[in-house]
């Protein structure tokens, strides 16, 4: 039996190739700008935003060189990297067109889960770099995220049966207790817990799976918490962390998620 009980969705323009150039332009317009926010934020909490290159103040983005938001993330003067590994963000860019193909969703709600993965990839690099994820980032993911799910009920896509109303509903609800246990385990459990950076994430994450039902959010927690565990092992095992190391589970949440978006 499936995790979702969705209404048939007809087969249009999502599922077929003729969109594809569409779609790598559109990934090719936006790496730019995740590639800006992402060198941008990676910075310890509480320090200002990245301008330039931390080797010689060359300036990035508008009012810089270009090599440094293009898929070499070079500084244009010294050549040192800038933000994430070269042709990481664009080859994430055309996954998430693949999980937004696979979900192959009626228009507001493509939108809405276009809107999150555009938030959710910069965090993604921002937490593997300097282990947090910024307010601002996670606001945006969870603001949008519920304002254009609840546009999408009110045009009347569904994630389920039940309708567009109900599923907005239990939407927030998801979104909202997810974020509450995480938040509790920060406080209970300290650094044992998660991270209240998390608790944000969640916040937009279990909402986008909650549209569809109760099932696709615990598949996307299982396979972030699977995720998250297989990789400690190998890297206690390498000898890369220690017991008492510290792995982001930001980027896990996001992986879990884009499989159950993609498989509801």
């Amino acid at each position: 039996m499936s995790l979702t009980e969705h209404r048939p969705t007809p087969a249009g323009p999502l599922r077929s190739g003729a969109g594809w150039p569409l779609r790598l332009l559109a990934a090719a317009t936006v790496a730019p700008l995740i590639r800006w926010i992402v060198a941008a934020d990676s910075v310890p909490g509480g320090t200002a935003r990245r301008t330039g290159c931390d080797n010689c103040g060359t300036p990035f983005g508008s009012a810089g060189p270009p090599l440094a938001l293009s898929p070499l993330a070079r500084c244009g003067a010294c050549r040192q990297r800038i933000g994430a590994p070269p042709a990481t963000v664009e080859l994430a860019l055309l996954v998430s067109i693949g999980v937004l193909v696979l979900a192959a969703r009626p228009a507001v709600e493509t939108v809405a889960f276009a809107w999150w993965l555009l938030c959710a990839l910069p965090l993604f690099f921002v937490d593997l770099a300097v282990h947090r994820l910024p307010d601002r980032l996670t606001s945006a993911a969870a603001f949008g995220t519920w304002g254009l799910l609840g546009l999408a009920a009110l045009a009347g896509d569904s994630g389920t049966a039940a309708g567009g109303g109900a599923d907005w509903l239990r939407a927030l609800l998801a979104g909202g207790a997810v974020a509450f246990v995480f938040a509790a385990s920060t406080v209970l459990l300290g650094r044992r817990g998660f991270g209240l950076g998390d608790a944000k994430l969640v916040l937009s994450s279990a909402a986008v799976l909650g549209w569809f039902g109760w099932g696709p959010v615990f598949l996307g927690l299982m396979v972030a918490f699977v995720a998250a565990a297989l990789t400690s092992v190998v890297l206690l095992v390498a000898g890369r962390v220690r017991w008492s190391g510290h792995l982001p589970f930001g980027p896990f949440l996001i992986l879990g998620s884009m499989v159950a978006l993609a498989l509801a």
